[in-house]
């Protein structure tokens, strides 16, 4: 068994089986490769396992404001488990990316929904906290902070009601997919069909969602799926 994906701009056959938590040489071996060279805008199979919840983890896509910390959070995991379990050499996520993410059978959880806030001059965490209605203590956890000093520009994640939850239910090495939209941003290298591949979905699905009367794609245009 095998999923495709779509060589973009800095990959490697190495970058890529981190994503995935498959051997290097095993993508070679499927793909034909010689000396693991690839190009933008080439086909692989990825090699899957087989079964029922065959490694205790799932597939989780990297979306935009995703941070190690706050995928750890929403899947009671740590960020040191991400990190050993992918083979990160960094904090840094990239949109897209593709994480495994330890199961540690949860059946059911409530993702929150975060908005973005920038601090401005005169700001606290006491303001804030009033502003939005959440505790000091919830900001300082769900943006990993260790003091209560706050820097202008900073940006942080602030809980509001849920109004549409997200549920996540029990996967078995399936990747979690939202039960509403994402915006996905036009990278080099993408068209409709690679697209609507990576997200299990079709590209007149994609074209009737956002309007479009052509297959044409600019990078950086934002996209429904």
């Amino acid at each position: 068994m095998y999923e495709e994906y779509v060589v973009k701009k800095g990959d490697t056959v190495y970058g890529i089986s981190n994503q995935f938590g498959v051997k290097a040489s095993d993508i070679a071996n499927l793909n034909n490769l010689d000396n693991f060279v690839i190009q933008i805008g080439q086909i692989l199979k990825i090699p899957t396992k087989q079964g029922d919840n065959p490694s205790s983890y799932f597939t989780y896509t990297v979306k935009k404001g995703d941070s190690l910390y706050s995928i750890a959070k929403v899947y009671e995991t740590t960020v040191n488990d991400i990190i050993q379990l992918n083979k990160l050499t960094s904090n840094l996520l990239s949109i897209g990316q593709k994480l495994l993410i330890p199961e540690n059978d949860f059946t059911v959880t409530a993702k929150p929904n975060f908005s973005k806030y920038t601090v401005k001059k005169g700001d606290t965490l006491y303001n804030i906290s009033k502003k939005y209605g959440v505790s000091v203590d919830t900001i300082m956890k769900d943006n990993g902070l260790k003091s209560s000093v706050l820097s202008i520009g900073q940006v942080l994640n602030i809980r509001t009601p849920i109004t549409d939850e997200v549920l996540v239910e029990e996967c078995y090495g399936e990747e979690y997919v939202p039960k509403k939209d994402i915006i996905y941003i036009v990278k080099k290298g993408d068209n409709l069909y690679s697209i609507a591949k990576k997200y299990n979905t079709d590209v007149n699905s994609i074209k009737s969602k956002n309007n479009l009367t052509s297959n044409l794609l600019s990078i950086g245009q934002e996209l429904k799926i």
